[in-house]
This record gives C-alpha cells, structure tokens and sequence, in this order.
C-alpha cells in the first residue's frame, strides 16, 4: 500500500484452530486459538475499530509456551455485525467474552484475560459475572479506562483552552461517520498522532492503518456512541482476579490518569506498568513488555504455567508498585 512496508512480525497469523461462538443474543463471534494446544490459556480481547490482527506481534511472542485464544470483537473482523445500534452494549461486550470463555476454557479450568481498550473494558463490564471469575486467573488491562473518556481525551492541542469547547470537538471526532478510504499519508500522519507515540516507526504505523482502515465506518459510530457513555466502574469494583495494569505515557485516547483510577479501585492490583513515549497502541507498539507482562501474570496465577524465562527486570518486576518500562 503506497509503498510501506509491513514487518512480518504485524503480519496476521495462521491460527491452529478457527471457531465460530454465538453470543447470547446470537450473534455469531470469530475466534483463532494459537499456540499450544494443552498448555495454559491466554484470552487476548481487542480494541474499538481493531481484529484479531491487532494481537500478532504479541501472539507471536507468547505462542511457543501458551494456548492463546483471541477474538473479534462484534461488528470487528470476522465477527458478524450487529443489525440494530441496540445490539452494541458494554452488556453485550461482557456477554460475548462469556460466551467465547464457556467455549474455549473447559469448566475447571482458568486463563489469563487480557484486554486492550474496548477489551479492556470488556474485561471491566464482565467484572462479578460468576461465568467469567470461574474461569478467569488473572487479567491484565492494557491501555484502557472505565468511564469519562470523552472529559479525558487529549487529542486536541492544548492550544483548544476551553474545557466545553473541547468536550465538544472530542466529540465530534469520537461520533465521526466520515469513511476513512484507503490508507493514505494523511491518514497515517492522523492516525499515529492520535494513537502513537511520536516515535513510533512507519512499519507499526501501517499495521495500525490497515487494522482501522478496515473496521466498516457504521460499526465504528455504533461503538463510539456506546464508548461516550462509558460507565464501567461497577464492574470493576467486582472484579475479584489479580488484575495488572498497563499504559503508555503519551496515550491521547486514554490517557494514565484512567490506569491510576483503575489501579485505586481494583480488588487486587499487581501493578501499574508505564511505558515511556509509547501511545494507546500498546501492543503493537512495545509488544515485548505487553508479552512480558501478561507471561508475568500468567507465571504466577496460572496453577499449571511454565517457569518464568530471563526478562528484564523493568518488565517483569519483583513487586507490584508502579513501575516504568525501560524502552
């Protein structure tokens, strides 16, 4: 596309096995498991306008010692798209990470839930739903926020002063309809603002461009109304599992004032992990230390999961204080 290239590590895998899990209200959800079958379970859920896609360069790191299950959020690659607005629900996200739990983690048995954004959220909404603690061992919430996402967006240049006034244009920018076409300099010159640390080089620029360019733009709206009156904090309140948390220092999406939020109201927090200069693409930006730390959780809460390997000591730490990545 235009002539950039995309690393083979952003290139979407060929998953071991493909499912297809119907939600509660039966829309029809696309699930890949990848890695080992029979080893302990990764549950990996991606953000608003992203796929299965977005996991790649995390998977490939976790695949040699975990089975890992990621999914398509609905309306989002694979998965069917809802037919009514009233189909799009921080209720039904927690009904669809249900339904495709019950089908990939055997009752008696538990995973790792890692969430990025939307699936962070997702992870949040499900908090103290039994079907999902039973099978849950711990989470990990990756560049996310439970509520007030609008009054905390700092996309727009501090220069916009006025508070209403930039309520209002993050609004604007959040409800947009407009199609985003084929990717092109400008939209990835747009899009890393908004989404990427400014260091961010042009191989992970285009892995995000292509991700987004292909959410369909009414899925996009239908999300983005339900993510504007983002309420998930009883959710997380209830959610019991040893919980870690993860951000990047120059989020504009999301910025680390909802991580410490989060952190404050977890039942049991293992940590706040800050990623210096990285933006709400966490995952594809430093997929290393997202890697790092959701083999960190998975080391020490899943009964049957491996050894920890040699990590640095900024990624996997010794507590579970707030800590910054060195990257």
């Amino acid at each position: 596309m235009n002539g950039v290239h995309l690393p083979e590590e952003y290139e979407p895998l060929v998953p071991v096995e493909e499912l297809a899990v119907r939600s509660a209200d039966g829309i029809r959800l696309h699930v890949e498991v990848h890695g080992q079958p029979g080893a302990p379970t990764v549950v990996l859920a991606h953000g608003w306008t992203c796929s299965t896609a977005f996991w790649a360069p995390v998977i490939r790191r976790l695949a040699d010692r975990y089975r890992v299950v990621a999914y398509d959020q609905r309306g989002h690659g694979h998965s069917e798209v809802p037919p009514s607005r009233a189909r799009y629900s921080t209720r039904a996200l927690a009904e669809d990470l249900s339904a495709v739990l019950a089908r990939t983690v055997p009752a008696g048995e538990r995973a790792v839930l890692a969430g990025h954004s939307m699936g962070g959220m997702t992870i949040m909404a499900a908090g103290g739903r039994p079907e999902v603690a039973e099978r849950t061992a711990a989470a990990v919430l990756i560049s996310t926020g439970p509520g007030d996402l609008v009054a905390e967006l700092t996309v727009l240049p501090p220069a916009v002063r006025s508070r209403g006034l930039r309520r209002f244009l993050h609004r604007q920018l959040l409800r947009s309809r407009m199609p985003l076409g084929p990717v092109s300099p400008f939209s990835r010159m747009a899009l890393k603002y908004a989404t990427m640390g400014p260091s961010s080089p042009a191989g992970q620029v285009e892995a995000t461009a292509r991700i987004v360019h292909a959410c369909p733009t009414a899925v996009r709206a239908n999300w983005a109304a339900v993510l504007e009156r983002l309420d998930v904090h009883a959710g997380l309140a209830r959610l019991a599992a040893p919980t870690a948390v993860v951000v990047g220092t120059d989020d504009r999406l999301t910025p680390p004032v909802h991580a410490h939020r989060i952190v404050a109201e977890l039942q049991d927090s293992q940590g706040l992990l800050l990623l210096p200069g990285v933006g709400h693409m966490s995952p594809l930006e430093r997929p290393a230390e997202v890697a790092a730390e959701i083999h960190r959780m998975a080391s020490a809460h899943l009964t049957a999961a491996p050894a920890a390997s040699p990590a640095p000591a900024s990624a996997v730490p010794a507590s579970v204080d707030e800590r910054t990545a060195v990257v």
